[in-house]
C-alpha cells in the first residue's frame, strides 16, 4: 500500500534532475510530477559546489551531445538568468598556451568551437592577453567572449520554485531505499513512505549507478567520485584576475586543468586539481567511505583506470597535499601570485562513470530499461546546458517511457 501515486517520479534533485522536472511540468502539465531528493534542500552536492561557470561549449567534440547541449544551453541559462533576475555576467575567457607543445591543442580548440557553432573567437598574443589579463602569460591564448560566471544553487532554487509553482512535488530529506517494478506500477521506498509511479527517471548522480541496481539493472558502470579542491586569493590580490584564465587541457583527462575563476560575488577560486576521492561525498580528506572503496576496488575498470594514469594521479595528489607544488602549477598562467596570496576555498566532487575497460564514459549517457530511464554520466557541462539537457532527457523519456 502505497501513500501516494504519480505519473512519473525523478530521484536527485541536483540541477540535472530539477531541469528535468521542469521540462516536464512545462511539456505534460497534466501529470502528476514527484521529485526526492536525500538531502534538506536541492543542489546540495555537485550542483552547489561549483565555480558557476557558464561554459561555452569550446572543448567538445564537434556532433556529440556535450557540444550540442552545451551550445544551445549557454544561451539558454543567461536568458533564464536574465529572465528571473539572477545575476550572472558573460565576461569571456582566455585559454592561455604556455608551453610551444601546447599550441597545436589550442588550435585544434578553436576549430572545435567552431565547428559548435561559436562565434567571436580569436587567437591572440602575449601582448594583447596582457591587455586583457594584464597578470596572465603565455605564448598565444584562446578569446572565448560567451563564457560566463552565474551561482547555480541559485538557479537550482530558482527551478524548484518553479516546478512547485506549476503543480510539481519536490520532497525533501526523502533518500530513497528500494524500489520495486510490477506489471503495472514501479514503487519506490524512501525514508518518509512509499510511492508508485508508472516511469521513474534516474538522475541521482554520484549514487546513479547504485540506483540503478537498486532498480534491478546493471549500469555497465561504475561511478567513481573525483575532488577538486579550490584555494582563494585573499581580497587584496583578487585584481591580479579580471575573468577566467584557463590553461590548454590536456585530451587524455575530462578536467580541465587548475585555473582561475572570478565567481559572480567577486570571489577568485584557483583550481580546482583532480583527486580520487575516498568517498562519493568526500569533500575533504578525511572524509573516507568503506562501502564506496570496496565497489571500485572490486570493479576491474577501477584497476585497468589506475594502471594507466596512476603517474598523473600521484601528481595531482601531491598538488593536494602541497601548497608549494599547487602554486606552482597556478604559476604557469600567473607568475606573480605566491602562497601568501592564497587561502584554502572550497571542494567539489565530480561524478564520473567508469567503463569495464578502464576508460572514462566521455559523453552524457542516458540509458533507458522499460519504464525507467537511467541518467548515468552527466558531468560538466551539465549545469551549463541543465535547461537544453532536461529538454533532451523529455524527448528520451516520451519516447521510451511512454510520457504524454
Amino acid at each position: 500500500m502505497t501513500d501516494s501515486s504519480y505519473n512519473v517520479i525523478i530521484i536527485g534533485g541536483g540541477v540535472v534532475g530539477l531541469g528535468v522536472a521542469l521540462e516536464i511540468t512545462r511539456r505534460f502539465p497534466h501529470l502528476r510530477l514527484l521529485l526526492l531528493e536525500k538531502e534538506d534542500r536541492v543542489a546540495r552536492h555537485q550542483s552547489g559546489h561549483n565555480s558557476g561557470v557558464i561554459h561555452s561549449g569550446v572543448y567538445y567534440k564537434p556532433g556529440s551531445l556535450k557540444a550540442r547541449l552545451c551550445v544551445t544551453g549557454a544561451a539558454a541559462m543567461v536568458e533564464f538568468c536574465r529572465e528571473h533576475g539572477i545575476a550572472h555576467n558573460v565576461c569571456s575567457k582566455v585559454i592561455v598556451a604556455t608551453h610551444a607543445d601546447e599550441l597545436p591543442r589550442l588550435e585544434e580548440l578553436r576549430q572545435r568551437g567552431e565547428a559548435n557553432g561559436l562565434t567571436g573567437l580569436r587567437m591572440i598574443g602575449p601582448e594583447e592577453l596582457r591587455e586583457i589579463e594584464p597578470h596572465a602569460t603565455g605564448l598565444r591564448a584562446l578569446v572565448v567572449p560567451s563564457t560566463g560566471v552565474t551561482d547555480y544553487a541559485l538557479v537550482c532554487e530558482k527551478y524548484a520554485e518553479l516546478i512547485s509553482a506549476a503543480g510539481g512535488t519536490v520532497l525533501l530529506s526523502a533518500a530513497a531505499t528500494g524500489i520495486r517494478r510490477m506489471p503495472n506500477e514501479i514503487v519506490v521506498e524512501t525514508s518518509r513512505g512509499a510511492f508508485s509511479t508508472a516511469s521513474l527517471i534516474n538522475c541521482a548522480g554520484l549514487f546513479s549507478d547504485r540506483i540503478s541496481r537498486m532498480a534491478g539493472d546493471d549500469p555497465g558502470v561504475l561511478i567513481v567520485p573525483f575532488r577538486g579542491e579550490y584555494y582563494d586569493l585573499v581580497p587584496e590580490r583578487a585584481s591580479l584576475v579580471k575573468a577566467l584564465i584557463y590553461p590548454v587541457p590536456d585530451p587524455r583527462f575530462p578536467f580541465l586543468g587548475v585555473h582561475f575563476t572570478r565567481r559572480i560575488t567577486g570571489k577568485v577560486d584557483a583550481g580546482p586539481n583532480a583527486v580520487l576521492a575516498l568517498a562519493r561525498e568526500g569533500y575533504r580528506h578525511t572524509d573516507i567511505n568503506l562501502r564506496d572503496l570496496a565497489s571500485a576496488a572490486t570493479f576491474p575498470g577501477f584497476w585497468r583506470m589506475a594502471g594507466r594514469h596512476w603517474r598523473n594521479a600521484l601528481d595531482e595528489w601531491h598538488r593536494s597535499l602541497s601548497k608549494p607544488a599547487f602554486v606552482r602549477a597556478l604559476q604557469r598562467l600567473l607568475p606573480e601570485v605566491g602562497e601568501k596570496d592564497l587561502v584554502p576555498g572550497g571542494s567539489g566532487v565530480r561524478a564520473q562513470a567508469l567503463k569495464p575497460d578502464g576508460s572514462l564514459v566521455d559523453d552524457f549517457q542516458f540509458v533507458p530499461s522499460g519504464k525507467v530511464l537511467h541518467v548515468l554520466n552527466v558531468p560538466s557541462p551539465a549545469a551549463t546546458a541543465s535547461l537544453t539537457i532536461g529538454k533532451a532527457i523529455v524527448e528520451t523519456a516520451a519516447a521510451s517511457l511512454g510520457l504524454s
